[in-house]
């Protein structure tokens, strides 16, 4: 490492970003991740990254660089997705309230780094009605600190980039002055069962995401654990070889991964009732269930945006996971994973609930690889495929329940490095209700 563009990610979560633009040929020398499981994942899967477990409210360029070890050297891009509210405010500026501290934070960040580069993503919400206003107000604030952003921005979907899901998101580029500006990628498939953009491959369906996958109610193992060895892969679609790295070029330009490719792992079986099992068979592929609400997949379709559930602020963790097409389920963790375009070397949380809002929070990697290849198109750099693996981190990484991941990051619950300054339990109190916010706001995403 060393020798490719440095990215950092900020607000990471598990990493979907991380891991686009670590395939399109950066180093990420470093993510920024408040909530400690999300964090013990990233660096699980991502061991040579530094993860700083923290708010970025208060973190400076200059202790990210110094706690990263990056000392002086150039920044290409920094890239996220700041939680936000995004309300328009009669007579004051959207980005004045203190909802939108963290996309605040974000925008300092970016400049205090000096990145040439940044990649901003956020719900399709704040594209529409009143929220425009925050929109307009955030590409002002980049360009007082010199930065150009490409307009007119755009609203990505990941079913046009080879990813069985319809999950559109908005994403703004931008760049230091006198710098090119990136392109947006074009789209390269469409979904399946559509034909409104000609000229484009069709896109992998739900069948090929997940017809080769072992069916997990085989093994009684994952009643109790998230991970079984197993022989009883079926024959792969073009898509689903590529998420089994079965070949070098798979790993497009990032680190190839040392792992067990026969480990089916966070597959973590639901219980239902007979009566559900009941209705699911019933239910229409392609259609919701009307006790449930939830989405049966259609074999030959793409799957719903899957989301990232509800906390426990709202009365109960749920996570609301599709049917499968094929068995009376809800699918499992790996089964999201393959709709999202997750690598099965990718791991996450053991639990199904903390697995699945690691998911449904997360970018899909192959859009951050199609937007992180057109920074590397003007950066310029001729990216080249490692060719030494790199190890995963310790498995005891993705069992840890909140407390176990706080104290293994040595932080408080939840949030914030233990501090005995004046004004330090104040800002705790801060960052403790916009990551309240932050949470509300994600379920959404």
């Amino acid at each position: 490492m060393g020798t490719r563009p440095i990215g950092i990610d900020l607000f990471s979560g598990v990493g979907g970003l991380s891991l686009g633009f670590e395939q399109a040929g950066f180093d990420i020398r470093a993510a920024v991740e408040i909530d400690p499981i999300h964090a013990a994942a990233h660096h699980f899967n991502f061991p040579n990254c530094c993860v700083i477990p923290r708010s970025v409210i208060g973190l400076s360029g200059k202790e990210l660089r110094k706690i990263a070890g990056i000392g002086n050297k150039p920044i290409s891009v920094v890239f996220g997705g700041a939680p936000c509210q995004g309300f328009s405010l009669i007579g004051q500026r959207a980005l004045d309230d203190p909802r939108n501290a963290l996309v605040r934070e974000f925008v300092r960040l970016v400049h205090e780094l000096r990145a040439s580069y940044f990649v901003f993503e956020n719900v399709k919400g704040l594209t529409l009605g009143s929220h425009k206003q925050f929109l307009d107000e955030l590409i002002k604030v980049f360009l007082s600190k010199g930065y150009r952003v490409r307009l007119p921005w755009r609203v990505l979907n990941s079913s046009h980039y080879g990813v069985p899901q319809d999950r559109e998101r908005l994403f703004l580029l931008g760049a230091k002055k006198g710098l090119p500006l990136p392109a947006y990628p074009e789209p390269v498939t469409i979904p399946t069962e559509t034909s409104s953009l000609l000229g484009l491959e069709e896109g992998p369906s739900c069948e090929d995401a997940l017809a080769d996958l072992p069916n997990a109610e085989l093994f009684p193992e994952l009643l109790e654990s998230d991970t079984v060895q197993t022989n009883r892969w079926g024959k792969p679609s073009k898509y689903a070889e590529e998420l089994r790295c079965q070949r070098l070029k798979h790993w497009h330009f990032g680190y190839p991964r040392r792992w067990q490719p026969n480990l089916l792992t966070s597959a973590m079986r639901t219980f239902h009732t007979d009566i559900s099992r009941k209705r699911f068979i019933e239910t229409e592929q392609g259609s919701v269930e009307p006790i449930s609400r939830y989405y049966k997949l259609s074999a030959a379709g793409i799957s719903n945006t899957l989301r990232a559930g509800t906390d426990s602020s709202r009365g109960a963790f749920t996570s609301p996971r599709p049917i499968h097409y094929k068995y009376p389920r809800c699918i499992t963790v790996r089964e999201m994973a393959r709709l999202h375009g997750f690598p099965d070397w990718f791991r996450f949380h053991q639990t199904k609930w903390h697995g699945a809002r690691q998911i449904g929070n997360a970018v899909a990697p192959p859009v951050g690889r199609a937007i992180a290849s057109q920074i590397i198109k003007v950066l310029k750099f001729e990216a080249v495929r490692p060719s030494k693996p790199i190890d995963l981190g310790d498995a005891a990484l993705l069992q840890m329940d909140m407390s176990e991941a706080a104290e293994y990051w040595g932080i408080s619950i939840p949030i914030g490095r233990r501090d005995r300054k004046s004004g330090a339990k104040k800002r705790k109190q801060e960052e403790i209700e916009i990551l309240r916010l932050a949470a509300m706001e994600r379920k959404y995403a």
